[in-house]
């Protein structure tokens, strides 16, 4: 089996699928055969547009990937973009469909990214969150967070969350252009309380190392 790691965040469009793409890139560098899924993606009017940008990555990054098709990357969509529940209408996840396509990338990888939608407590169906999905697919996980103000509230959060569950779980921070008061108004509360202040553009490398060994 290869390595799991989930892609998560402390909300949509924080960052899930550029860090995704990034950390391809850093495990591709090193020599491992890289792999990814985004197992649902809502919003979907035509073709996955994230899930598009993971297999272009992973064909130029794999040669064994060559044959995988975008319904491996993302299996599951919907048109809403809204809670895969919502979205649904309150449909059961398909369980067996995302493992049968888990098992058939993991032949093909040493470390394997699932990329969430959404925030940890996304409904799933009626039984699930997306939290609950990195306990049940085995996996560590990645918190993707903002840098903009409301970062520390929005982190610490999520990391209880994820401490709750007992799943082992780092932090990136993904910074932007617009969040030049990060290190200002968020950064010394983390450096004071001991977080490491990893940032997705500069320290990509170091956080690829940290979660493969988490």
């Amino acid at each position: 089996m290869a390595k799991r790691i989930f892609i998560t965040a402390t909300n949509t469009d924080v960052g899930k699928t550029y860090t995704t793409k990034k950390l391809l890139r850093s495990y591709a560098a090193e020599g491992m055969r890289v792999g990814a899924i985004k197992l649902i993606e809502t919003g979907v009017s035509d073709e996955p547009s994230d899930g598009l940008e993971l297999l272009e990555t992973l064909k130029e990054l794999n040669a064994e990937f060559v044959d995988v098709t975008l319904e491996d990357i993302v299996p599951i969509t919907y048109e809403l973009p809204a809670a895969p529940f919502v979205a649904s209408q309150g449909k059961p996840l398909d369980f067996e469909l995302l493992n049968e396509k888990i098992a058939k990338l993991e032949e093909l990888c040493d470390v394997l990214l699932i990329e969430g939608a959404g925030g940890l407590l996304v409904p799933v169906d009626g039984s699930f969150m997306m939290i609950d999905l990195i306990l049940f697919f085995q996996a560590s996980a990645l918190l993707v967070t903002h840098c903009s103000l409301g970062c520390i509230n929005d982190t610490l959060l999520s990391l209880q969350s994820l401490k709750n569950r007992n799943i082992n779980a780092m932090v990136a921070f993904n910074c932007r252009e617009n969040d030049s008061s990060f290190d200002e108004v968020s950064a010394p509360y983390f450096l004071h309380t001991g977080y490491d202040i990893l940032k997705v553009d500069q320290d990509i490398d170091e956080i690829s190392n940290l979660l493969y060994n988490l």
